[in-house]
């Protein structure tokens, strides 16, 4: 299923038309690399605490937006995604691990084994602040449902689905939702092999 799941990846954005030459550099990007791996065991799905409140929701949300079809593909291979959340608790703050997961798909470790790519998606519970974080990977985002508040150093703006957000090379970046969940795609190009760490924003 992540090979299906993948294909329908590149089929949803081989049509886009996209204006700015950063997108649509890393968009060029996600199409070229993904299409290149090696199929390997993957982890076993586990029961994430995030996944298990808020993914159906978020699919359910997708389907009536621009990225139906990528959320109908995601409801299709949904037993086989393991999702996960990766950070250390932050000192002084709440434990985000019930609120937020992630799955990568197709990366140096993931299922479909590749070494100059990641690709995967991100979800975050409603009423949820991820924050600021870097690293330096170039990131490319792609909103499947949720209107979520995006925020850099330079620009704080409510993103909603059909959204790309490109963040540059060690770029400081947070989100915020409100009602609804969040569920987006995330492509790394560049550095892929350095992790991701809280910061300042």
């Amino acid at each position: 299923m992540p090979v299906t799941l993948a294909g329908a990846i590149r089929s949803f954005f081989e049509p886009c038309a996209i204006d700015d030459p950063a997108t649509r550099g890393a968009v060029d990007h996600l199409l070229s690399t993904s299409a290149r791996y090696t199929q390997e065991p993957s982890a076993r799905p586990a029961v994430n605490p995030a996944a298990a409140r808020y993914l159906a929701p978020a699919l359910e949300a997708g389907r009536r937006g621009p990225a139906a079809a990528l959320a109908a593909a995601i409801a299709a291979a949904r037993d086989e995604l393991h999702w996960y959340y990766g950070y250390a608790p932050l000192p002084g703050q709440e434990d985000l691990a019930d609120r937020i997961a992630f799955c990568e798909i197709l990366g140096p470790k993931a299922g479909l084994r590749n070494g100059g790519t990641r690709l995967g998606f991100t979800l975050i519970g409603p009423a949820t602040h991820y924050p600021a974080h870097a690293h330096p990977a170039v990131e490319l985002y792609y909103v499947i449902a949720g209107t979520a508040r995006w925020s850099t150093p330079s620009v704080s703006a409510a993103r909603p689905p059909g959204s790309f957000i490109l963040h540059r090379a060690s770029e400081p970046h947070a989100m915020e939702t409100a009602a609804e969940p969040l569920l987006a795609l995330y492509s790394w190009s560049g550095d892929i092999d350095s992790p991701s760490l809280y910061v300042k924003l």
